[in-house]
């Protein structure tokens, strides 16, 4: 092997860095001598070096551009001359692995804690209710269901009855709102008033979900456990991507829902919480969002590699100037960049203790 391979763009996982590994030098034979295990200060050396596995100072790539890496430049298993379908696979390894993790872990889930079995119901489940919130104030108890918001039932179920009562409290600050509640067997009305949050919108401090109950079936057989994994592993792959498409369909009202690092790990401490069998179905999701994420042929991504792939192919093998790739490549990242900054700050603004505060 010669050469170094690890991906820049995998956040510093092993994990991550090994799926270029196995599908670069060990299924192309593309070369590579030092395995990059995450991102570490300084610069572009080897801290050891043990049976060519080496932990390098800062993210390397493969060594097509390093000149100090012995390599000729015409060599042919360098990634940038290999043939088409080595570069495919080799780019789409990452996506390939996290689908398969999110396959793994509900082939544990549905193993260990069975399937889950999901009985929706009309209306939206209040699950937490914060101390002197509005909610708290006006009436509102955990484990209240609402039924109706100003008058508007709430029939369908999942999540847009949800995000019917979001977008209602959210545009009514300071304005009285009449919800429609059933408390055990018992159905009253309430009227609350949101306050007003820092950025306008109004807010009432309480935890809403779907109103649905689960249960978990657990296989007979090794028949019925592949039949429930395929199952579940499709179910979600519909849902990640019809959100997908709703958000790109709809971007100027589903813009505000968009999550960065901050509110996931928010959501899976949240999940953890409440249900730590939830956990296999959250780990299972997050992988399965990255490889459609990581598709999308955008610069910086693995589909914006992917796709210029594709547009070289479709010139009949002749590539783009490399001026211009770097270029594309360049502008993509400090997109991410910023972008990934934006839903940062925005999340830790969301974030409870932090609205509290402002």
């Amino acid at each position: 092997m010669k050469g170094r391979l690890s991906s820049g763009a995998s956040g510093g996982t092993p994990l991550e860095d090994y799926r270029y590994y196995a599908g670069g030098d060990q299924l192309c034979k593309i070369k590579a001598n030092q395995l990059g295990l995450g991102f570490k200060s300084g610069l572009n050396e080897p801290i050891r070096d043990h049976k060519g596995l080496h932990k390098l100072k800062s993210p390397k790539g493969f060594p097509d551009n390093d000149p100090n890496s012995g390599i000729p430049l015409d060599d042919k298993n360098l990634l940038k001359n290999r043939p088409i379908w080595d570069r495919v696979v080799v780019v789409s390894a990452g996506i390939v692995a996290n689908v398969i993790f999110a396959y793994a872990i509900i082939f544990a889930q549905v193993v260990v804690v069975g399937l889950p079995v999901q009985e929706a119901f009309p209306g939206v489940l209040v699950p937490d209710v914060k101390s002197s919130s509005a909610g708290s104030r006006d009436g509102l108890l955990p484990g209240d269901v609402i039924l109706a918001v100003d008058g508007s039932e709430l029939s369908s179920y999942g999540s847009d009855s949800v995000s019917k009562v979001v977008d209602v409290v959210k545009s009514n600050p300071n304005h009285s709102v009449l919800l429609r509640v059933q408390r055990g067997k018992d159905g009253f009305d309430i009227m609350i008033t949101p306050d007003k949050s820092f950025d306008g919108t109004g807010r009432i401090g309480v935890q809403l979900s779907p109103n649905v109950r689960f249960s978990k079936v657990k296989p007979k057989n090794v028949t019925e456990t592949f039949s429930f994994v395929g199952r579940e592993f499709f179910g979600l792959s519909y849902n990640v991507l019809d959100s997908l498409k709703k958000t790109f369909l709809n971007f100027s009202q589903t813009a505000s829902q968009v999550a960065g690092p901050v509110a996931i790990i928010a959501v899976g401490a949240e999940v953890a919480k409440s249900n730590a069998d939830g956990l296999y179905q959250f780990a299972a999701l997050l992988n399965l969002n990255l490889a459609v994420i990581n598709l999308l042929p955008l610069p910086a991504l693995d589909g914006g590699t992917l796709a210029l792939i594709l547009l070289e192919a479709v010139r009949g093998g002749r590539k783009l100037p490399l001026e211009v790739e770097q270029g594309i490549m360049s502008s993509g990242i400090l997109l991410v960049i910023f972008l990934g900054l934006f839903l940062i700050v925005k999340d830790t603004l969301n974030l409870d203790f932090i609205r509290e505060i402002l």
